[in-house]
């Protein structure tokens, strides 16, 4: 068995790789998909040989019934159009009944739109049943993305990359999964339109490894040490000889020392592995153990064999890392030995990675507090925390950033104050999601306020919490309902949103984890099939065809624009306005419902919460509870735009002020039709649609009318076949004040919808519709940050 392994193994590191030629059959299948078409709709909508459980009712994107090349016997004369923006469908000199080769209409209604992909991925080791999701986009002709900047957002700490140096390229590059690198969005309290799809894969929870039976040599800590400070200088990959005798006369075992020694790298990997396969070690994929600086900050007598046990491992696994990344090896090598890993192994490289990086031996010791350690990463981190301090508006700003300059002369950050301190100015930090915490902590504990000591149970366990401090204001994690519906009001840095508004319904310094529960099952589930089709369903010119009808496009924008009743600056100051933060303790006991934040009524920690919103909307009083863990994607910027929309993209669009009158959006619960209490409601494209009136938003009766973004009159039963189209996307438009986009959140928590977050400055509305539909959601959220700098310079 040993053999076949290490046989495996050395395969995996002569292979070579193959990547060109599975790029030209991808481009090659690409090339295919847009060539012409016999067939009618019809064939387009066929759905995939998949198993039941992994296929979806979602629609693909049709034309009218039109059977054969449209087209054919014509011939209209094509204009030449202005490669600037559009204003006007179809563009001056152009008429509606012509029809557009698909290079034209490359050219003037996908230039610049954003390209979605999806991705699945098998994971090594598991069933078939598990994969991770992934999505990539392209197009958009600029290095803009969703994704928030690492540094700026002070994440990179959360993301560490398999393979190389820097930021991963590829979200399937990194250690964690689903991976930070690609995970926050540039609007505050968003994410990825990548992570919102890896949200999806089913990961199994723990791979456990076989017992090799294989036993490392004993040896005592001060050997430990000397041997990790002689691989700062790295591995003597260039002397054979030396680096047999370094491993196995220090380490390991070799079984076949006399007749086959393993002096060659693929053997001295599998040795190691089966060596850190053994189950007495720690295991880093458990979430108790990522604060891995735990195990060594306290080097009494009372904890020498757990220090003696960490590094120990982490020697193991800093021998395996130098290794596997060896310049002896070609890259492509490499990325496949990796994936090949168990996750406990690679849990293991990732922190001998972090050693690495950021920790040198200073003095070696036959005893934990004899042993001396230099943290190359600690001046970077207490300016870290300095910016971290005067971005959040610490209530007790001054005095805390003295006392950390007191502990950074005395030399006392990493070993006197916590074991969160100590990760956080060593670096010694695994990736995901521990950093918020570790960086809050080391600011609550520094903080020389004895009132802190409320805060001291903060954990990543319980992910879905914030606080309050000095009542003055509050802090939540990016991950809890209330850091994503708050955030327009607030800053989203390290992983917490704040400083949010204060709350009566808590004390001066008092932690509060709040339950938050699943969406419902029918409102968005993005399945292998939604992401295997997500480029069809979302393309910007609609299905393959031979020519591209113009009148089956329409160019949209906010109704603002042409509504005479919408008063602007009236909207952008007076209609909507947070009355106050609402907070009731919860009943824990209460098992109904399938609670994401892990409440239980046997925790004895801080106390759990429901919490709510309060708006004041025309003079009423309007409360959204905070009910369900919804997310909100960040639009991905467009160029070139606005871009015309695809008729058959179908949306309705409504103020942030009418949407409380929006309920049960496309039958989420089981009702067959939504409502909308009053008028407000704007249906398909830009041109308003007479006799929607108090029927308004799904308030309709069966077959009526529904105005499409092409401009055709359409019913619900013509597109849908149903009583109702239930992937229709509903517009809120919450221009003006960030407590309008606030609304529109805690609107969407209240009914459990996520939704498209889009800056209509960067991304044009029929983007950002179309993003709605690759990602499976049904709500777009547009604002402007552009009008608010517009305001400010005024």
């Amino acid at each position: 068995m040993a053999e076949s392994k290490r046989k495996s193994l050395w395969n995996l590191l002569r292979a070579k790789s193959t990547a060109i030629r599975n790029f030209k059959d991808v481009a090659k299948e690409a090339g295919h998909r847009r060539t012409a078409s016999d067939g009618d709709a019809g064939t387009l909508r066929r759905r995939s040989d998949l198993p039941a459980e992994f296929t979806s009712d979602r629609r693909r994107p049709r034309r009218p019934g039109a059977k054969g090349s449209k087209g054919k016997d014509r011939d209209y004369e094509i204009h030449r159009h202005d490669p600037g923006p559009l204003t006007d469908w179809p563009p001056s000199g152009m008429s509606s009944e012509e029809e557009l080769s698909l290079g034209q209409a490359m050219q003037l209604i996908s230039r610049g739109a954003p390209a979605f992909r999806g991705h699945k991925r098998p994971i090594p080791h598991a069933p078939d049943h598990y994969y991770t999701l992934y999505a990539t986009v392209a197009g958009n002709h600029s290095d803009d993305t969703d994704a928030a900047n690492l540094h700026d957002a002070m994440t990179q700490l959360m993301t560490l990359r398999k393979e190389g140096s820097g930021y991963a390229n590829y979200p399937w590059e990194t250690f964690e999964q689903p991976s930070y690198a690609f995970c926050f969005g540039k609007r505050a309290g968003t994410i990825t339109l990548n992570h919102w799809v890896s949200l999806a894969s089913v990961i199994p929870p723990s791979i456990p490894l076989r017992d090799s039976g294989v036993a490392p040599r004993e040896i005592t800590l001060d050997r430990i040490f000397e041997r990790l400070q002689e691989l700062e200088r790295g591995l003597e990959d260039d002397d054979e000889d030396l680096m047999y005798k370094n491993l196995y006369r220090r380490l390991l075992r070799d079984p076949d020392k006399y007749l086959s020694p393993h002096k060659t790298l693929d053997k001295q990997i599998t040795d190691l592995i089966m060596v850190l396969s053994r189950p007495d070690w720690i295991d880093f994929t458990l979430p108790k153990n990522q604060v891995a600086t735990k195990f060594i900050y306290d080097n009494s007598l009372a904890n020498a064999s757990t220090y003696h046990k960490f590094f120990h491992q982490l020697l193991l696994s800093v021998e395996l890392d130098l290794r596997i990344n060896s310049g002896l090896h070609l890259a492509e090598a490499k990325e496949k030995l990796v994936a090949q890993i168990p996750p406990t192994i690679q849990w293991n490289l990732a922190l001998a990675r972090r050693w690495r990086e950021n920790i040198r031996v200073d003095r070696i010791g036959e005893h934990p507090d004899q042993i001396r350690l230099r943290f190359k990463l600690q001046k970077r981190q207490v300016r870290m925390l300095k910016r971290f301090i005067q971005m959040m508006k610490w209530p007790n700003l001054s005095e805390t950033i003295a006392c950390l300059k007191q502990h950074e002369a005395q030399g006392t950050l990493t070993g006197h104050i916590s074991s969160h301190a100590m990760a956080f100015f060593s670096g010694l930090i695994l990736p995901g999601t521990t950093f918020p915490f570790l960086i809050m902590n080391s600011l609550v504990d520094i903080d020389p306020d004895r009132a802190t000591d409320d805060l001291a149970l903060l954990t990543h366990i319980h992910p879905h919490c914030g606080f309050q401090y000095r009542g003055s204001y509050t802090y939540w994690t990016a991950a809890s309902i209330v850091g994503k519906v708050l955030a327009p009001t607030c800053l989203s840095i390290a992983g917490w949103v704040g400083p949010a508004r204060p709350t009566v319904h808590l004390d001066r310094a008092q932690i509060a984890r709040i339950r938050q529960r699943k969406p419902p099952a029918r409102s968005q589930t993005v399945t292998p099939e939604d992401v295997k089709t997500m480029s069809e369903r979302s393309d910007p010119l609609g299905p393959p065809a031979e020519v591209f009808p113009v009148k089956e496009y329409e160019l949209v924008a906010p109704k603002m624009d042409e509504d005479e009743d919408y008063d602007y600056d009236g909207y952008l100051t007076d209609l909507v306005r947070i009355e106050m933060l609402h907070l009731r303790p919860s009943n824990t006991n209460d098992s109904k419902h399938s609670i994401t934040s892990g409440a239980t009524s046997s925790d004895n920690g801080p106390k759990w919460f429901d919490a709510s919103i309060h708006f004041a909307i025309d003079g009423n009083s309007w409360p959204l509870r905070l009910t369900f863990d919804v997310n909100f994607v960040h639009a991905w910027p467009c160029s070139d735009g606005p871009h015309p929309l695809f008729f058959d993209y179908v949306y309705e669009s409504v103020r942030a002020d009418k949407l409380v009158h929006v309920r049960d959006w496309n039958g989420v619960y089981g009702g067959l039709n939504s409502s909308l209490d009053g008028s407000g409601m704007h249906v398909g494209g830009p041109k308003s649609f007479p006799g929607l009136g108090s029927n308004g938003l799904g308030g309709s009766k069966k077959g009526s009318n529904i105005m499409s973004a092409g401009g055709r009159t359409t019913t619900a039963t013509d597109t849908t076949g149903q009583d109702q189209d239930n992937e229709r996307v509903l517009v809120v438009e919450a221009f003006g004040v960030p407590d309008n986009e606030v609304l529109a959140r805690a609107w969407c928590a209240h009914w459990g919808l996520s939704a498209v977050v889009a800056d209509i400055s960067k991304t044009c509305m029929a983007c950002a519709i179309r993003e709605a539909y690759a990602a499976a959601l049904t709500v777009v959220i547009l604002v402007d940050d552009g009008q608010k700098v517009d305001n400010k310079d005024e």
